[in-house]
């Protein structure tokens, strides 16, 4: 399962800011992550959970955000809603869409003590 390798990278990007800002334990990571990431959100949370053991997020909580899908059509220029990576137009039903917002995976801000 790729999610605990991308659990394990959430935390040491986490624990490297937290240690910038001379916190002493991380309290809550917050993620973006889009819903055309082939993640599964609950296996981050399950990862997370068995994870975070023995590091300064021990107790904390991981917070997912969803970013749905969108893109833009290459045939007729709307931006539109994407379910998936190969969604068609909602406007015009011809063209396939080009996604710019779905694909994110990023720590989006910390609560450290």
């Amino acid at each position: 399962m790729h999610e605990m390798s991308l659990v394990i990278s959430i935390l040491d990007i986490a624990e490297a800011q937290a240690r910038e800002a001379n916190a002493q334990a991380i309290n809550r990571v917050n993620i973006e992550v889009g819903a055309l990431a082939g993640v599964e959100n609950e296996a981050l949370q399950f990862c997370f959970a068995a994870a975070r053991r023995d590091t300064m997020a021990a107790a904390g909580e991981l917070v997912i955000e969803v970013i749905a899908g969108r893109g833009t059509c290459r045939h007729c220029g709307q931006d539109g809603p994407a379910s998936e990576l190969m969604a068609l137009c909602v406007a015009c039903d011809e063209g396939t869409l080009e996604i710019f917002q779905g694909r994110e995976l990023r720590v989006s801000s910390l609560n450290v003590d």
